[in-house]
This record gives structure tokens, C-alpha cells and sequence, in this order.
């Protein structure tokens, strides 16, 4: 009975162990993503106040989800060349 319960953690371990492995591999894919999704964000909504501030809208806006959009493939692209 006592091996059983050693079998079980010794699996539990190889588990957690092989979960830790996969998100360290993965690390630099989630921070590409997360760059990516926050540049767009973060300067379209630079661009939407910048609008409503002049009342140019929608130019502004989209100047800043094109800009967001080319910082956040720049920063995809430099993170996923490291290595």
C-alpha cells in the first residue's frame, strides 16, 4: 500500500515538473501576445483621447491602432528571434 502512495507522488512530481517546463518554454510566446494586445490597446487609446481632445475624430485613432499595431509586431518579432 505504501508504494502506491509513493508511485502517486513520484507521478504528482513528474507532473508539476513537466507543467513548469512548458510554461518557462512558453514564457516568451505569452509575452509577444501580451505586447502585442497592449500596444494596440495602449495607443488606440492615445489616438481616441488625442480625438476627443481635438475633435478630429477618427483620425487620431486609427493613426494609433496603426502605430500599436506596428510596435506590437515589432516587439512579437524581436521576442520571438531571442534566443
Amino acid at each position: 500500500m505504501e508504494d502506491k502512495g509513493k508511485s502517486k507522488d513520484a507521478s504528482y512530481a513528474r507532473s508539476v515538473k513537466s507543467l513548469q517546463d512548458n510554461v518557462t518554454q512558453a514564457a516568451p510566446a505569452m509575452a509577444a501576445s501580451y505586447s502585442l494586445v497592449g500596444a494596440i490597446l495602449l495607443f488606440g487609446a492615445i489616438g481616441y483621447a488625442v480625438d476627443r481632445w481635438r475633435g478630429t475624430a477618427p483620425w487620431f485613432l486609427l493613426a494609433g491602432l496603426l502605430f500599436g499595431v506596428a510596435v506590437g509586431f515589432y516587439e512579437l518579432i524581436k521576442a520571438t528571434n531571442r534566443k
